[in-house]
């Protein structure tokens, strides 16, 4: 038993109505990658869907995408589909975007919300000679009328002309053209078959080129690697050039120059033909190799003046060298990292980190840390995944690829590492004598941390609450089934872990839909309880959960039998169902019920998708072919 609590903190509303709907159209068309890019969309393509922005065939697609690579193509594709089929809703499209509830999950649509409302984001970047989807179909009519060699001649130096123009945006370059749904990477329609033309001389690859290493791609954006920032965007994550030659599994190579490559052509070729800066920390280094060379090697008197030259055009530069002749290799390359590090902490923009809880990653692994929890590296279990709460020091001992992974440097949160968040204070860092009980080593102190703080089903920190002892869920004991009535003895596991242990152990065999409903409720009570629960849990806005006559006027007029989900599970638990069929005749009459009073409304949508979802609970856990 547990009870904690924190405070959330609510965005003021954006006021963007005075934006035409051409501009706000343009801002969706530069940002659908970056929001492609998001952690856990389906907050968002549900808000989407139910204000009928987005068709719900288009929905159930993305929906069923395992994978986080087809999720940010499925995303892509409804932000790609609603850019092109619901211009004059883009009012509308961002209102939902920028509410509140959206906002608080989401740290980069607060980012392009605060870029709308600080004008960084300049609407004056439009290109005159892109042409919109209404121009290109007017151009293509007219060329229908003429000549078909004409047009023939016309549409190839027009084409030509597009890929000059194109801007090199990588929102843009994941759409060049209408015909064409995006489902290459990137960059592919955009470099025609068998041309071997260097790519990184190309306008549309100005600010950004697509690179590889290994079997791992990515786009480097060139206007961050001199900054040395993290320029490398790879399966939704920014790497820099020694993190993202990890990633890859090349860690061994140490050096990044020669392992990745943009066209088979590594790194260091086009740092050497000037395509490419190096980071300053590798100018800098090459800088303290010189001097010390001619330290070791004197040269002439010419050639020392004509270098005396042109390294007293950069006084960094030179102050660098010296340090490092004076201090050696470590201590100036820690003076200089420490600089960079000085000069990226004071451009931050420190808005996104603002959130009670912040998406985190290390390499390839997935959380949230939720700030209260935080305490130190070994205390304070405050990442949460899917399968478990870990401490900072717990959640680096996960990646497989790390052998002396460290919690600040190797935790990133928006590309920045922990010890960031914790010198600009958002993360404040326990005293090592804390008494607190993140940082206790108490046995039930430590026990409370394995598990949420919040009730799995109505998502509520009111009351005390059961904690399973195989996954990380908790719940009141009055909102688990079967009810846990005071402290359970020994060790608890919730029905999730229970269904799901038995049926890893349970015999396949296919049933079919009738003898699911025949058979008797007291065979399949664990089935019925998951089932029960897995509605609750979905239905979030407990739009279902009460009676409906105490809550909406008129119901009684219009519904002669009403059922909601308490009284289901009232039925359920005194031993009123004797049939599979009668457990789920109530919960068709609740979908019956919610599609004859509301019709196609909200409501009438919600229990649309409740119902499908149920049915489709239904068949996979009776094994329904």
């Amino acid at each position: 038993m547990k009870k904690r609590g924190h405070n959330v903190e609510l965005m003021e509303p954006l006021n963007f109505l005075t934006r035409t709907t051409e501009e706000l159209l343009f801002f969706l068309h530069r940002k659908k990658t970056e929001i492609s890019c998001i952690e856990q969309p389906h907050r968002l393509l549900t808000q989407l869907r139910d204000h009928d922005l987005v068709p719900e065939k288009l929905f159930d697609n993305v929906k069923k995408m395992r994978s986080r690579e087809q999720k940010e193509k499925g995303i892509y594709e409804v932000l790609d589909w609603v850019e092109k089929n619901k211009p004059q809703y883009m009012h509308q499209f961002w209102r939902c975007v920028f509410e509140d509830h959206i906002l608080q999950l989401y740290p980069t649509l607060r980012t392009l919300r605060n870029s709308l409302l600080d004008g960084t984001f300049k609407f004056d970047e439009k290109r005159p000679d892109v042409e919109t989807p209404a121009e290109e179909e007017k151009s293509e009519g007219k060329a229908e009328k003429g000549k078909e060699k004409n047009y023939k001649r016309k549409r190839s130096k027009d084409d030509r002309s597009r890929e000059e123009n194109v801007d090199p945006d990588l929102s843009s370059a994941s759409t060049p053209s209408r015909k064409k749904p995006g489902k290459q990477p990137p960059f592919s329609s955009l470099v025609k078959k068998g041309d071997k033309q260097e790519i990184w001389k190309w306008p549309i690859y100005k600010t950004h080129l697509p690179v590889t290493c290994g079997d791992k791609e990515g786009t480097l954006c060139r206007d961050k690697m001199p900054r040395g920032e993290k320029c490398i965007l790879s399966q939704g994550h920014w790497f820099t050039l020694n993190d993202f030659e990890k990633f890859a599994g090349k860690e061994k190579c140490k050096n990044w120059k020669l392992s990745i490559c943009c066209r088979n052509t590594p790194l260091m070729k086009l740092i050497e033909e000037e395509h490419l800066q190096c980071p300053p920390m590798e100018r800098r280094k090459r800088t303290c190799v010189q001097k010390n060379m001619n330290k070791l090697f004197p040269v002439s008197s010419s050639e020392s003046s004509s270098e005396d030259s042109e390294t007293s055009s950069s006084s960094v530069e030179e102050s660098d060298a010296e340090n490092f002749q004076e201090q050696g290799w470590r201590g100036g390359r820690t003076e200089i990292r420490g600089r960079v590090e000085e000069e990226e902490e004071d451009v931050a923009d420190l808005s996104v980190f603002q959130a009670p809880s912040l998406p985190v990653t290390c390499v390839s692994l997935t959380g949230t840390l939720y700030k209260y929890r935080f305490a130190t590296g070994i205390f304070g279990k405050c990442i949460r995944t899917e399968e478990k709460w870990f401490s900072p020091e717990e959640f680096v001992k996960q990646e497989p690829t790390l052998t002396d992974g460290h919690w600040k440097k190797d935790i990133l949160c928006h590309g920045k590492m922990l010890n960031f968040l914790i010198k600009k204070k958002i993360l404040c860092e326990h005293l090592p004598l804390c008494d607190c009980q993140n940082c206790s080593i108490k046995k039930e102190d430590l026990m409370a941390q394995n598990n949420d703080d919040e009730c799995y089903i109505c998502d509520s920190e009111e009351a005390d609450l059961v904690c399973c002892d195989e996954c990380p869920r908790a719940f009141h004991s009055q909102c688990h089934l079967p009810a846990v009535h005071g402290d359970s003895p020994g060790e608890w596991i919730c029905t999730f872990c229970v269904f799901r242990n038995s049926q890893q152990w349970r015999v396949s065999s296919n049933m079919s839909e009738q003898e699911a409903l025949d058979a008797p409720v007291s065979q399949y009570r664990l089935h019925c309880h998951y089932l029960l629960l897995c509605v609750y849990r979905e239905d979030i806005q407990k739009v279902f959960v009460e009676d409906p006559r105490q809550t909406v006027p008129r119901y009684s007029e219009f519904i002669s039998q009403p059922m909601w989900l308490d009284r289901i599970k009232q039925k359920l638990e005194s031993g009123e169902y004797q049939t599979v069929q009668a457990f789920v005749s109530d919960f068709q009459l609740i979908f019956s019920n919610c599609r004859t009073f509301n019709r196609d409304n909200v409501f009438g949508r919600m229990g649309a998708r409740l119902k499908k979802m149920f049915e489709e609970e239904f068949k996979k856990i009776f094994s329904i072919q």
